[in-house]
């Protein structure tokens, strides 16, 4: 009750008049009061017609209806279901509360159509009786249902979706109704549509249902791409369940196949008339088949195998050839359906070899009036008038060679240059003109009629056809042209002209500016995109590029131009510091620090960095431009008019306001974009690092310091002078860096600008860091290296006191053994005395034989003792030298030779005490 008294106060302080609102509430309750308690049928119908009219016409009743209304028509919904013209009478009613009235609407007006559709779905059970009567047999019971379903979907889908899925074969009942008669059809077809745009488990359920037959059952009877609008709403039906939807593709495929779909790219004779309906049919398939070739959404792990099979199934099907005579052969087709086959094109050889081979090999024409189809979509982007048209077939050539050696290679190498005459001919001239040619003619057009645009657009082309490729690179790098003034046979390398298209781009641009017009400010920036590819990872390029002074000065004067966008400026920066770090040369003045040197002192690090910064920030190159919405499908809900079809140029030049033009936002992709950046990174790095260091053939003394023979003191005082005053050169130099460096550090510091305070990081900073970095590394290492070096003396001497140790020991060692000598000698002269005491009593032993094996064992004592003591004395040879050389070390170190030998060898006496023991008890 509450809600139903908010209602009720809602209605007066809408309309501002509280007895007027009364009386419309009144006038309400009495109608309602009749259809609810009335007991002559005839009276509740004519009381319901009443109320039906009020509805339709004031928006006071409409907001009454809405508060006090809706139980008692449900209620006659479910209750009477026998009595057709109740129910007929209270769902038109429902209708009418249900749809806003054309009148002026306020800004904060509450609007009661809106207000009753939210109180008619708040309930589920309504949802539910709702879809119940779409069992009624009676046909406008039906279409009146579908009529308020459509509405509550319209203005409460979420709430409505829940409630269709929680009702028993809630979905069920809607397909089926796809096979009633046309009207009903129709608008089953439109509830569908909306159902199914957001909400993937309605979607599962709808294609498990059997969508796919009826929607191409459907199309079918309606006459295919020459059908009405059902068509369209069929389209977008089918759209919206393939949409990033890897599964649902692939039941389409392996049931009902593409046949269908493409049939209706088939175009009726050459003077097919392309009406408006007939356009956003066209469109519809175009954008069914880009989802196909899109393969489903990004999270999905079979996305990839998804897309290829799907793009190996529509070449089979002959879909390429549909797409090139819908893009390319028929020039009458509007625009928009061109430029849509040209981006499809594009999208289905992308990354898919067999593709690609077949597009290489297609031939377009009639009779003799042949050429290869990459020919014909090159003309398409020398001299197509639209803009939209160019973008479209220029995607075609980036994805042909994206990845494709071969075919770029195959491209180069019909780039041959050709005399004046034919290299300036007409495009239209002659038929059979190679695709290099035609590259060359486009790229010199403004030779003859200055004709910038079509330079630019075949600049585009050949940047793809350099891209990544070091082959074609060097190959184009060789062509040399000859000029307008070709009367001395003079001619001139290509990189050359562009360069020079490039400075005559700039001239166009200030004349255009001054007639505040935005012209062709996308050229500079193409022609830029050309050089930096063809200059990246090229170093005979960059020396190419360098052999003419005038142009690293026209690119330092370009960089710092004010009246440049800023796509131009950091292009023409990033180009700079390509002929930085892909510089190999060791020519004076070319080499990568005459460059460094040069952006110094023109430009200034600071500035030059700054142009980086300026870029990443721009639309083209900011993360905007990635999560940018692309075309949005074409629906009934949005049907676009033709001048909308017609008209692309005209909204490229108002999506998106701003210096750099927006054209380039579909010529600048996502990978040149990362490309870019990542050149960034790098060539900050670099060129940090090169203005920081001095050169390495100034840092190192030459060899030829010393007199030379002959030289008198006075030549070689000369020369040396001379060497003192280069290096007081490079010193003053290189303090001149410094003082730079420290000034662009106190400007960042003291706030020049906002924009610097919020840089963490630039270019002098880092200078300054990475020197306090080198220099706390190098001090480190120094500290590093001292201890190492203590360390190894501390080792040396404690093996030098182990040494003396063992020495020490030996020592022991050898007098025990001596001292067993003796003990043994000592014993055998005891035997000899016992052997001669008794031969003197038995006379056994002859006194001879026992001297003769005394002289024998002595003899043999002898000769063991003398080499053990040569052995002892070679090693205390050995050891003293060592321990002289330690001593000599140690002194050296300041250490105490003698308190480091105290009480080493104090034990050694003791063995000799023993030995002089044992001989007094021998004695």
């Amino acid at each position: 009750m509450d809600l139903v008294s908010g209602y009720k106060g809602m209605v007066g302080l809408v309309f501002g008049n509280e007895n007027s609102s009364s009386n419309e509430d009144s006038y309400v309750q009495r109608l309602l009061d009749r259809i609810s308690t009335g007991s002559l049928a005839e009276d509740r119908r004519s009381a319901l017609i009443e109320l039906q009219s009020v509805v339709v016409e004031s928006r006071a009743a409409q907001l009454a209806f809405g508060a006090m209304g809706f139980p008692v028509l449900m209620g006659v919904l479910k209750d009477e279901r026998d009595d057709v013209e109740m129910i007929r009478g209270a769902l038109e009613t429902i209708v009418g509360a249900l749809t806003p009235l054309e009148q002026s609407k306020g800004k904060n007006e509450v609007q009661p159509a809106l207000m009753n559709t939210d109180m008619l779905s708040h309930e589920a059970e309504n949802i539910s009786l709702l879809l119940s009567l779409l069992s009624e047999e009676d046909f406008y019971i039906r279409y009146y249902t579908l009529q308020i379903l459509t509405a509550l979907l319209m203005n409460s889908p979420n709430r409505l979706q829940e409630a269709i899925l929680t009702i028993p074969r809630g979905i069920t009942r809607l397909m089926d109704m796809l096979m009633d008669r046309e009207v009903i059809r129709n608008e089953a077809l439109l509830l569908l549509t909306y159902l199914t745009r957001e909400a993937e488990e309605i979607q599962k359920i709808v294609v498990f249902e059997g969508a796919f037959e009826k929607i191409f059952s459907i199309i079918k009877e309606e006459g295919g791409s020459e059908g009405g609008v059902v068509v369209q709403d069929c389209l977008e039906l089918l759209n919206n369940l393939l949409r990033n939807n890897t599964s649902n593709q692939i039941l389409l495929r392996e049931t009902m196949g593409f046949d269908g779909l493409i049939s209706m790219l088939r175009l009726r004779g050459r003077a097919y008339s392309f009406t408006q309906q007939k356009t956003i049919n066209l469109l519809s398939v175009l954008g069914t088949i880009n989802l196909l070739l899109v393969g489903g959404s990004e999270a999905d792990a079979g996305k990839d195998a998804n897309k290829l099979t799907n793009k190996t199934v529509l070449v089979q099907k002959k879909v390429l050839d549909y797409l090139l005579l819908l893009g390319v052969e028929n020039q009458w087709a509007p625009v928009a359906v061109r430029c849509a086959a040209l981006r499809c094109i594009g999208d289905l050889i992308a990354g898919h070899r067999g593709n690609l081979d077949a597009l290489a090999s297609k031939v377009l024409g009639e009779n003799h009036q042949v050429e290869p189809a990459l020919n014909s979509i090159l003309r398409i982007i020398l001299r197509a008038s639209s803009m939209q048209e160019f973008i479209a077939a220029d995607h075609i050539f980036e994805r042909f060679c994206e990845g494709n050696c071969d075919g770029q290679s195959m491209l180069a190498s019909t780039l041959i240059p050709q005399p004046y005459s034919m290299t300036h001919a007409s495009i239209d001239e002659d038929v059979n003109m190679s695709f290099g040619s035609m590259v060359l003619h486009g790229l010199t057009s403004s030779e003859t009629d200055g004709d910038l645009d079509t330079c630019c657009r075949a600049a585009s082309v050949l940047s793809y056809v350099l891209k990544d490729n070091m082959q074609c690179k060097e190959r184009v790098l060789r062509i040399e042209l000859e000029s307008s003034s070709g009367a001395l046979g003079h001619s001139e390398p290509l990189m050359h002209l562009m360069v020079k298209y490039l400075a005559l781009a700039s001239g166009t641009k200030h004349k255009e500016s001054k007639s505040n017009t935005s012209g062709n400010s996308y050229i500079q920036p193409i022609i830029l995109k050309l050089l930096v590819t063809w200059l990246s990872d090229c170093p005979p390029a960059v020396n190419y590029f360098l052999d003419l002074r005038p142009h690293l000065s026209y690119l330092l004067e370009l960089v710092s131009d004010q009246s440049a966008t800023v796509s131009t400026r950091g292009l023409a920066a990033i180009l700079l510091g390509e002929c930085v770090i892909y510089n190999k040369s060791s020519e004076s003045g070319k080499d990568s620090y005459a460059v460094v040197d040069a952006i110094s002192q023109k430009v200034g690090l600071t500035s030059y960095f700054l142009k980086f910064d300026e870029m990443k920030k721009s639309f083209l190159f900011s993360a905007e431009k990635s999560t940018a919405p692309s075309h949005k499908p074409l629906s009934r809900s949005a049907a676009a008019s033709m001048a909308e079809i017609e008209d692309v140029d005209e909204q490229l030049s108002s999506d998106h306001k701003g210096e750099d033009h927006p054209i380039l936002s579909s010529m600048f992709d996502s990978g040149f974009i990362n490309f870019v950046k990542r050149l960034e990174s790098e060539i900050r790095e670099n060129i940090v690092n090169i203005y920081s260091l001095p050169k390495t053939e100034v840092a190192v003394v030459p060899a030829d310091m010393e007199q030379k023979t002959g030289e008198s003191d006075k030549e070689y005082i000369r020369r040396l002078k001379s060497f003192v005053e280069k290096q007081c050169s490079e010193i003053q130099d290189l303090l001149g860096r410094n003082a730079t460096l420290a000034e662009d550090l106190v400007k960042i510091g003291g706030g020049e600008s906002s924009y610097s305070d919020q840089r963490a990081t630039t270019g002098s900073e880092r200078v300054q860091t990475e020197t306090l970095r080198r220099d706390l590394k190098e001090a480190h290492q120094r500290i590093e290296m001292l201890k190492n070096e203590n360390t190894k003396l501390e080792s040396e001497a404690s093996m030098y006191q182990n040494l003396a140790g063992k020495v020490e020991s030996d020592l022991k060692s050898l007098s025990d053994a001596y001292n067993s000598l003796e003990q043994a000698n000592f014993q055998l002269e005891k035997e000899v005395k016992a052997l001669r005491t008794s031969g003197g009593r038995g006379g056994g032993v002859s006194a001879v034989d026992v001297e003769a094996a005394k002289a024998e064992a002595r003899e043999e004592a002898l000769k063991e003792s003398e080499g053990e003591l040569n052995d002892l004395l070679v090693c205390l040879g050995q050891e003293q030298s060592k321990v002289d050389k330690l001593s000599s070390r140690l002194m050296e170190l300041g250490e105490d030779v003698d308190t480091l030998l105290e009480g080493i060898g104090d034990d050694v006496g003791l063995p000799e005490g023993g030995e002089d023991d044992d001989e007094e008890d021998a004695d």
